[in-house]
């Protein structure tokens, strides 16, 4: 029996809104794909994302394209060369591991070679808002370990200055998506880091790098925008200390796997991080977050409603799925 594919659009609304240094937005748009084959189904969840090019259409697009090689039962490496690294392969990807599992009646981690993911705490995230607003979502999430604020560049180190008021006992980091100048860089750094910052997530452009290189980091610098797959891995030597890997940006568990080895051997320490997205799209990464420096998969906090099942969030940490909800 050949696969058979669906592909759907899907909506989530966001408690209250969420925004960074590009905007602001009220809901999660996500493509869920589901291949069913011999009477098991496997399921991938997407965000596409504006900044690099894609929206719901060119992602759907772009899956309903290799809806035949996709219905011929192709596996895991033989996708990586159909499509490119995004946020389309990732929904395929993962739905095919997922069918895999469902299939062999084991667990995925079991499949990939890897343990079972334990319990890791998670990031959670604070939108980018004015500082007396930032300082009371700092107060209502005052209990959590670990706290990530959204930054922009004019007004940061208030902002930061807020929060730190605010969850004096939480480790902070900090993400300014692109949003800052090297001079800003310059000037606003050796304050966070007397404040505690823990980690600068893409200060820069991506493109700008190379204005970090030889430049002193008392913060650590993790590269999101810029690193994408394991193509982009060794362009980031010797300018950050970390990467962030999405599987939307890796196109998916498969290539996210190989580059946290890749990265791991480089010397750069690792962090998992997500877009704002379900249980679904959150379930693949516990795979790569096992044992991360930094676990950021709070996608499904930051919305109103989620899928059921969802994941564990209990004590401010995420746990594996259950097989019921993917793998």
């Amino acid at each position: 029996m050949s696969t058979q594919l669906r592909v759907e659009r899907q909506s989530f609304p966001i408690r209250g809104s969420f925004a960074i240094s590009r905007g602001r937005k009220t809901t999660s748009e996500v493509v869920l794909v589901e291949l069913q084959r011999d009477g098991a189904r496997g399921r991938g969840e997407c965000v596409p994302y504006a900044r690099y090019g894609e929206s719901i259409d060119s992602v759907i697009d772009a899956i309903e394209s290799v809806r035949d090689e996709l219905q011929a039962d192709i596996d895991c490496a033989q996708l990586q060369q159909l499509m490119p690294a995004g946020a389309a392969r990732n929904a395929v990807d993962c739905a095919l591991w997922d069918l895999r599992a469902k299939q062999a009646s084991e667990r995925v981690w079991t499949l990939a070679g890897l343990t079972e993911p334990v319990a890791e705490v998670t990031a959670y995230t604070l939108s980018l808002e004015s500082p007396d607003k930032m300082h009371q979502a700092a107060l209502d999430h005052a209990d959590r370990p670990l706290l990530k604020m959204k930054l922009a560049g004019d007004g940061d180190v208030d902002r930061v200055a807020a929060v730190v008021r605010g969850a004096p006992k939480a480790t902070i980091i900090v993400d300014a998506n692109e949003g800052w100048t090297i001079e800003q860089y310059h000037q606003m750094v050796p304050q966070l880091a007397e404040l505690g910052v823990a980690m600068i997530e893409q200060p820069l452009p991506a493109g700008e790098d190379a204005a970090l290189a030889g430049v002193d980091r008392p913060v650590p610098l993790c590269a999101d925008e810029s690193c994408h797959d394991c193509g982009t891995l060794m362009d980031l030597s010797g300018r950050y200390n970390m990467i962030n890997i999405k599987l939307d940006k890796t196109g998916g568990l498969t290539e996210a796997m190989q580059l946290r080895q890749q990265a791991e051997a480089a010397g750069f320490d690792i962090m998992v991080g997500c877009m704002v997205a379900t249980s679904l799209a959150m379930a693949p990464a516990t795979l790569v977050a096992s044992g991360a420096r930094v676990v950021d998969l709070d996608g499904p906090l930051l919305l109103a409603e989620d899928r059921q099942p969802a994941l564990d969030y209990a004590n401010y940490r995420v746990a594996a799925p259950s097989a019921e909800l993917w793998g």
